[in-house]
C-alpha cells in the first residue's frame, strides 16, 4: 500500500531525528564506560548544583539506558569530547549543560541521571534528566520517539530527591535543591516533528493553538518543579527552526544551492519566544516573594547572529552538518560511515539537527548574562 506524501514526510523526520543508530549495540560496553570527570564545587560557587531537562539539547547520555532508537552512543559522536568516546551526546562534544556546571565550579560534566554507576557525590551536585526526542507535548516524546516525557523526567527527579534524601538526609537535600540552577530546553521536537511533521495535532490545533497548549505545560512542568524546591530556573526559548538543515533540505525549492532559513518555521518560534517569555514574566511576579526568579535564555537570536555573521565568530558552514552530507542524497543521518569534516569547529552545526560544540559554547557566553541574573535573583 503506497503511502501518502505527508506519511512519508512523518518517516522521514522520524529518522532524522533517531540518526540510524542500529550500530549501537557494538557499543554497549564502551558507552556505559563513565567519563564523567568530575570535581567538587568550588568554596565560593553560587550553585549548589545543575539539573538539566528537556530534548537532544541537555540529553548528556540518559537515551543509552532506556529502550529507543534514538541514541547518539556511536561514533562518530563524541569525536572532540573527552577521549573521542560517544556518551550519547548528540554533537561533537559538550552540550551547555556541561558548560553551565564547569562554568559555574560545580563539576566539568553533567552525568545523565540514568548512569548506574552514579555515586552520592555525583548526585549531590546535579544530574541530567533530558532525553533527545522529547518534546512538552505528551505525544512527542512517548507515542513517537518512545523516549522520556517530559512528566516521566519529573518522577525522576521526584525519585532522585529521595534518593539523595536517604543519603544525605532532607535538610541538606533540600538545601541543594533551593540553591541549585534548574534549565529547561525543549519545544522544537514538538513543533518541528509532532505539528508540522504529523497530521494528528494539525486536526485539533491551529498553530496559536499549538503554541497555547505548548505553553500551559511549560507552565505545568515549572510550577512542578517549584512545587519540589526549585527556585532558580532557566527556560530555553526556540531556536530559529526555519534555519536547521534538515528543515532546509526539505523545504527548500533547491536545497543545493538555496540554503537560506525557511521563514514559516523561524516565525513560528519567533512567536512562541515572544508568548513564553510574557508568561514566563507573570509566573516570576506570582512566586518572587519566594525568593523565585524564571528567566528566559534568548538562543533564537544568539544562533541568528552566528548565521548573519559567521565570520565574526570563527565559522565557515552555517547551513549544513560537519558531519553526514549535509544536503539530501544519502540521509539526514550521522553515524558510523558518514562523513566527517576535518574541523567541526568552522560548523554550526554538527549534523541536520545539532549545534557543535563550539556553537554551543557561543550561545553559553553570549547568555551568561541572563544566567548570570537568575543566580543573582536579578
Amino acid at each position: 500500500m503506497a503511502l501518502s506524501k505527508e506519511h512519508r514526510l512523518a518517516l522521514l523526520l522520524n529518522h532524522i531525528v533517531v540518526f540510524y543508530v542500529t550500530l549501537a549495540l557494538v557499543f554497549s560496553g564502551g558507552v556505559c564506560a563513565r567519563i564523567l570527570t568530575m570535581q567538587r564545587p568550588s568554596s565560593g560557587s553560587s550553585v549548589s548544583a545543575v539539573f538539566a531537562f528537556g530534548d537532544s539539547t541537555v540529553d548528556t547520555g540518559n537515551n543509552d539506558y532506556i529502550n529507543t532508537p534514538t541514541k547518539g552512543n556511536v561514533p562518530p559522536y563524541g569525536k572532540d569530547f573527552v577521549n573521542h568516546i560517544p556518551t550519547g551526546r548528540f554533537s561533537n562534544g559538550r552540550l551547555i549543560p556541561d558548560l553551565i556546571a564547569a562554568h559555574y565550579g560545580v563539576k566539568e560534566l553533567l552525568p545523565p541521571y540514568l548512569d548506574p554507576a552514579l555515586s552520592t557525590e555525583d548526585l549531590t551536585t546535579g544530574v541530567c534528566f533530558g532525553s533527545a526526542g522529547s518534546g512538552y507535548d505528551p505525544l512527542t516524546g512517548q507515542r513517537i520517539q518512545n523516549v522520556l516525557s517530559m512528566e516521566k523526567q519529573l518522577q525522576y527527579f521526584k525519585e532522585y530527591t529521595k534518593r539523595l534524601e536517604m543519603a544525605i538526609g532532607k535538610n541538606r537535600t533540600r538545601n541543594i535543591i533551593n540553591g541549585a540552577l534548574f534549565v529547561i530546553s525543549s519545544g522544537t521536537n514538538d513543533f518541528i516533528i509532532n505539528y508540522y511533521g504529523l497530521p494528528f495535532r494539525r486536526q485539533s490545533f491551529t498553530p496559536q493553538m499549538y503554541r497555547q497548549f505548548i505553553l500551559a505545560h511549560v507552565k505545568n512542568f515549572t510550577q512542578t518543579l517549584l512545587n519540589q524546591g526549585a527556585r532558580r530556573i532557566a527556560v530555553v526559548g526556540l531556536a530559529p527552526m526555519g534555519c536547521l538543515p534538515v528543515v532546509i533540505n526539505i523545504n527548500s525549492g533547491n536545497p543545493f544551492r538555496d540554503r537560506g532559513c525557511i521563514e514559516k518555521f523561524s516565525s513560528v518560534a519567533r512567536n512562541y519566544n515572544t508568548m513564553l517569555q510574557r508568561e514566563l514574566g507573570k509566573m516570576e511576579k506570582s512566586f518572587r516573594s519566594l525568593g523565585v526568579v524564571i528567566g528566559y535564555i534568548d538562543i533564537y537570536n544568539s544562533v541568528v547572529r552566528m548565521i548573519k555573521a559567521p565570520h565574526s565568530f570563527g565559522f565557515e558552514d552555517v547551513d549544513s552538518g560537519c558531519c553526514g552530507t549535509g544536503i539530501i542524497k544519502v540521509s539526514f543521518s550521522c553515524n558510523m560511515n558518514s562523513y566527517v569534516c576535518p574541523n567541526a569547529s568552522k560548523h554550526l552545526f554538527w549534523d541536520s539537527v545539532h549545534p557543535t560544540e563550539r556553537a554551543y559554547s557561543v550561545v553559553f557566553h553570549a547568555q551568561l548574562p541572563s544566567f548570570d541574573a537568575i543566580l543573582k535573583g536579578i
